[in-house]
């Protein structure tokens, strides 16, 4: 995270859009006159005030290792400057719009490197504020503020469950993920709230392009440790006891950050949720999945499953399969939801949006029919954690222009009116 924001120059006018830059001691300076640039896709465009919002609470600002800030003149030439590109890293409940503008630092050795895995925005300076290319798209988004996390007390409260439920491993693994890696879904397990995460997979079936939990050495670090054992259907029913049976529209879900495909789990998963099922009836069960094992989603689903969040970036078999390499395919992902929404499960996509990819007109075309053949009941629209460059350089190539992300979104609820589009797994009934 950088520093505090400095001026350079003359002062900027309050309806200029105004470009930023971060210096080597980590200060953010701006340019006035040097008008803020964005990228859509590999398209370079220049920032206007109906692109842009506040800065959000829990938003971070951080530079772009390699990378070198640009601006737009007065006379509309792309000018480099002598600093590092700075991007924001929103917080969950803002979908990005574009990503920021920069140059190759080609004498800078971090150049060749791909940048860590985070979703990054491009931010400028606008009516004397700091502002970020995005919109609001989930109102539920004060239970994922980080104010809410990481207390002063949260040491305590994961001694006094790991004294509660003594002996049992994923309690342990998920005070780590709690501890050292301020896993949301974990933490929430210890302040006995909202959604706990189950995680109950160390192996995948794909090998997804930006993976959180593993990546090969030459990459970007991952920015967790995946889970190294495969908890017992006993171990992962006394979580999901204890928190559903406390917590006021808890949920419990198989499927975190920290494991490959949960659903490689499906006779461990199952058990635990007949166990679970047999001691309370309270609270919503969960699993975030690829859905590419097909048999494994309809053993869970059978055996009590209320919701199912997949993970998705396209409905083109070529995109999916360039960012996934997976070994199965997407009409296997098709027909695990087509069986969970036949046996009344709440499907969400979780669909992992890069503005200038998923907004194409091709995606878009493939979106609608997807839609319309498989009548989801929502979208939550997440922020993409990968190098821009690195993406678009992997992804096939389009021919279809860019609709930008509002159309994109207005263009899934006229595939399907009844859906809802937000960020976040609600608690079905909601």
């Amino acid at each position: 995270m950088l520093g505090k924001r400095n001026r350079q120059g003359t002062e900027t006018t309050m309806n200029e859009v105004t470009a930023l830059y971060a210096d080597n001691d980590g200060n953010i300076l701006d340019i006035p006159g040097l008008g803020a640039m964005g990228r859509v896709g590999n398209s370079e465009v220049q920032l206007k005030p109906k692109d842009l919002i506040p800065l959000p609470r829990g938003s971070d600002l951080m530079f772009m290792p390699g990378r070198q800030a640009v601006g737009l003149t007065s006379d509309g030439e792309v000018l480099p400057v002598a600093g590092l590109a700075v991007a924001a890293i929103i917080p969950p409940g803002y979908t990005r719009t574009h990503v920021p503008a920069y140059r190759i630092d080609l004498e800078n050795n971090d150049s060749a490197r791909p940048l860590p895995l985070y979703g990054y925005t491009a931010v400028a300076v606008y009516n004397d504020g700091l502002y970020v290319a995005a919109i609001h798209t989930d109102d539920q988004n004060d239970k994922w503020n980080p104010e809410h996390y990481n207390t002063k007390n949260l040491s305590k409260l994961v001694k006094s469950i790991k004294k509660d439920l003594s002996g049992n491993r994923l309690v342990d693994h998920l005070s780590n993920c709690a501890l050292t890696w301020h896993c949301q879904t974990a933490e929430n397990l210890f302040y006995r709230r909202w959604e706990a995460g189950i995680p109950v997979s160390p192996v995948c079936n794909a090998k997804c392009l930006g993976c959180i939990s593993l990546q090969p050495a030459e990459c970007c670090p991952s920015p967790q440790n995946r889970i190294k054992f495969k908890p017992t259907a006993k171990e992962i029913a006394e979580i999901g006891i204890y928190h559903l049976s406390t917590t006021p529209q808890g949920i419990v879900s198989f499927g975190q950050g920290c494991e490959g495909e949960p659903c490689l789990s499906a006779d461990n998963i199952a058990e635990g949720i007949k166990f679970i099922r047999e001691s309370t009836d309270k609270g919503q069960i969960n699993i975030n999945t690829n859905a590419g094992f097909t048999p494994g989603i309809r053993k869970i689903v059978d055996a009590g499953l209320d919701s199912m969040r997949v993970s998705i970036i396209s409905a083109r078999p070529e995109s999916y399969n360039a960012y996934y390499r997976s070994s199965y395919d997407l009409t296997e992902v098709k027909n695990s939801i087509r069986y969970a929404l036949e046996h009344g499960v709440y499907v969400s996509l979780n669909l992992l949006y890069f503005p200038g990819f998923n907004d194409r007109q091709e995606e878009v075309t493939a979106w609608q029919e997807f839609l319309k053949e498989l009548p989801i009941q929502m979208i939550q629209m997440r922020n993409l954690n990968i190098d821009p460059d690195w993406f678009l350089a992997t992804m096939p190539t389009h021919s279809g222009t860019s609709i930008g992300t509002i159309k994109f979104i207005e263009s899934l609820r006229e595939a399907q009116p009844e859906i809802t589009i937000g960020s976040f797994s609600h608690y079905v009934g909601d």
